[in-house]
């Protein structure tokens, strides 16, 4: 009569626990919006611009409305940088790792699926049915830390897509900068050029004449024939840093023909003064920020390790027993590893050396940072100083210069090839200033990616891809 009263009450306890288990697990689900947004409003908040995941030919068609109305005009850096956040594939392809972090996520808060087995045996003609249910205890009690890991290997996803973001934004205003460089010198070129043609003719017709000599009409020709050859080689370099852009931006055909800005921006008035450069870049740099949430997580996950360094399997299983003629048999079963040959010992030391290794590298990130940062700004500002330079002093000198030579040689003070060496400093000098400007602007752009921590060598290579002993297993 005992045995009858408790059956139902194990059953019942055993079918409670089940049902309370399977909502528990039911609870993981998928955000709306995949981590995404904080890939979002971080982008917008350092970079004023708007990012947008393809996932439907919906979201498709935007982007192409919107990058077809920004390249309808011509382009700016923050234009070029807009159309390659829209557009370009391989940013695209990185914002699926959110989704590939998330579902292992909503996995890890999931248990695994419960078991069963039947057994059928016989013995002289007497046959037994052996029922099984077995359920995964070890996944229940670890569920919380695993969703704990793998909350932190989503939010350190997060953070590499939006570096990813970054570094995408950076090297597109980098190349930018180039493109327009190249193509603001390709045209300056050109000018030279037709300067040039128009001189080599009058020199021709002068020695026709016998105005010139023959030595001064072959330095002409000398000058003339280096002028085409720069003017090439500029026009190339101008052909290949627009290529550089265009991939970044994603396009091709049609839009690939784009217009670019006439010259690049001009200098500031006054140079960027940042107050506390070293905390601000600790505070808000990206890598540094990964790396410490790397410690911690594996902090947590040694912990984990020494708590379970004896288990590794341990099942529960319900068992239903019928033979014929006689009454059903049940109960339950317990499985569980013996360690007697693997005392954990190894997966705990792996664990603790992984630890002290992050902990390292989290000091040398450090390190590196505030140095990267202070190397960024003393470049900015020596780019800043060079630029205004030449703008303020050496291009109008060297003009001064060319004005009064024209003078001198109208008046028959110095001759023709004293005439062309000066036009070939007036040339480099220009070609100079358009080349600090372009470096301030790099400098610039490279200053802001170096207080954000985004497309520099320094991420840590034990980040969330690295799993430490026993936290993928799932208890098993």
């Amino acid at each position: 009569m005992i045995t009858n009263k408790k059956q139902p009450s194990t059953k019942l306890r055993l079918l409670a626990g089940i049902t309370l288990v399977a909502l528990l697990g039911g609870c993981a689900t998928f955000s709306p919006d995949g981590g995404f947004n904080s890939v979002e409003s971080v982008a917008k908040e350092h970079l004023g611009k708007e990012v947008k995941w393809v996932k439907t030919d919906e979201d498709r068609q935007k982007v192409y409305a919107q990058v077809t109305a920004i390249l309808a005009k011509p382009l700016t850096a923050d234009d070029a940088v807009q159309v390659a956040l829209l557009n370009n594939a391989g940013l695209q392809a990185t914002y699926s790792n959110l989704g590939i972090a998330e579902a292992d996520l909503v996995q890890a808060g999931r248990l695994h699926n419960p078991g069963f087995s039947f057994q059928r045996l016989e013995k002289a003609n007497v046959f037994e049915y052996e029922r099984k249910f077995i359920f995964d205890v070890f996944g229940l009690l670890t569920m919380p830390t695993r969703t704990a890991l793998e909350q932190r290997r989503f939010d350190q996803t997060k953070r590499r897509v939006t570096g990813e973001v970054m570094r995408i934004a950076a090297d597109t205003r980098r190349a930018y900068l180039d493109a327009v460089a190249a193509q603001q010198t390709a045209r300056y070129m050109d000018d030279v050029r037709d300067a040039a043609e128009a001189s080599a003719q009058l020199a021709d017709r002068m020695a026709k004449v016998g105005n010139w000599s023959k030595l001064d009409q072959a330095r002409q020709q000398v000058f003339y024939v280096e002028v085409m050859s720069q003017v090439a080689r500029s026009h190339q370099a101008a052909r290949s840093e627009r290529e550089k852009l265009t991939r970044l931006m994603g396009l091709w055909g049609a839009g690939a023909q784009f217009t670019l800005s006439e010259r690049l921006p001009d200098l500031p008035a006054a140079p960027r003064e940042i107050n506390n450069l070293e905390q601000t870049a600790m505070s808000q740099r990206m890598d540094v920020q990964m790396a410490k949430q790397e410690v911690e997580g594996l902090a947590k996950s040694l912990g984990l390790t020494k708590a379970t360094r004896f288990i590794n399997v341990l099942d529960v299983s319900y068992l239903n027993k019928s033979t014929a003629g006689e009454p059903n048999q049940t109960g339950y079963e317990v499985e569980l590893q013996i360690p007697i040959f693997d005392w954990g010992d190894a997966k705990v030391a792996k664990a603790e050396a992984m630890y002290m290794q992050a902990v390292n590298r989290v000091a040398e990130i450090a390190v590196n940072a505030r140095s990267q940062t202070r190397g960024a700004y003393s470049a900015y500002r020596t780019a800043y100083d060079i630029s205004r330079h030449y703008r303020d002093d050496l291009v109008p000198l060297r003009k001064r210069i060319s004005e009064e030579n024209l003078l001198r040689y109208n008046g028959m003070l110095i001759g023709t090839f004293e005439l062309l060496a000066d036009a070939r400093e007036q040339v480099l000098s220009v070609n100079a200033y358009i080349s600090t400007l372009r470096e301030f602007w790099l400098a610039d752009t490279n200053l802001k990616m170096a207080l954000l921590g985004a497309g520099t060598d320094s991420g840590m290579s034990t980040s969330g891809d690295t799993a430490m002993p026993g936290e993928s297993s799932g208890g098993h």
